[in-house]
């Protein structure tokens, strides 16, 4: 029996469209989605080491969307990954259909069970506040990490070089602040994250960190041994 989610209404429906195509132009892989007590978490990985030797740190965008709830049916209550393209077609889909009403279901794609970043989570509870950055220093850090990338890796490039250079540039702490990559910058900014004028709250618990606007989250896992702060 295919599984669905039934969001709110269609501005909701999309919000999702343009998260997903965002993420899509970042990685056409995978998305995660986790549905309970009434919230869809929708997580997308902008990078993530490859083999237990890649000193990358994992970088994941999440954007919440409330769910619709009746008496007549059981809550959604799933954990899967499905490819982010499929998803997007099917949200394509329903924006395109001619009467669609509120709230709006949306058929899950098929699974996929073969995506790393995916087995980790990051904590419900225990953070706790640390300095605010502006989203302006997110936003310079993000559009020269852009360029410096695209200088680095000439058209061809094969897929592992392209890995090992977005992972240099990326895994560079901003300055002053030691425990946020670049690569939190790069999320922020390509997920839609940032306003003209935020200041960015952040967050950490363990060895995660967050990056919190009023549009989305960014969360950074470091590596067990480059637990800068």
């Amino acid at each position: 029996m295919s599984r669905s989610f039934t969001l709110v209404d269609s501005l909701a429906l999309g919000d999702l469209h343009v998260f997903l195509g965002r993420a899509l132009r970042v990685e056409d892989g995978s998305v995660r989605l986790i549905a309970g007590s009434g919230v869809l978490a929708v997580y997308v990985a902008v990078l993530h080491p490859i083999g237990l030797l890649d000193e990358s740190p994992t970088v994941l965008g999440l954007r919440t969307f409330a769910l619709e709830e009746t008496h007549s049916a059981a809550p959604a209550v799933f954990d899967v990954v499905v490819p982010v393209r499929s998803l997007l077609m099917r949200v394509e889909g329903l924006l395109e259909a001619p009467a669609v009403g509120d709230p709006i279901a949306v058929r899950l794609p098929l699974e996929v069970n073969s995506v790393s970043w995916a087995a980790i989570s990051p904590p419900r509870g225990g953070w706790h506040a640390l300095d605010t950055v502006d989203a302006a220093v997110l936003d310079a850090v993000a559009r020269a990490g852009i360029e410096e990338v695209a200088a680095a890796i000439p058209m061809g490039t094969g897929e592992q070089i392209v890995h090992r250079v977005r992972s240099e540039i990326w895994g560079r702490p901003l300055t002053g602040f030691d425990h946020i990559p670049g690569g939190a910058a790069f999320a922020a900014v390509s997920l839609g994250f940032l306003g003209e004028s935020d200041s960015v709250a952040v967050y950490e618990s363990g060895p995660w960190t967050r990056l919190t606007t009023k549009r989305g989250h960014v969360l950074v896992k470091r590596r067990a041994w480059t637990m800068a702060r």
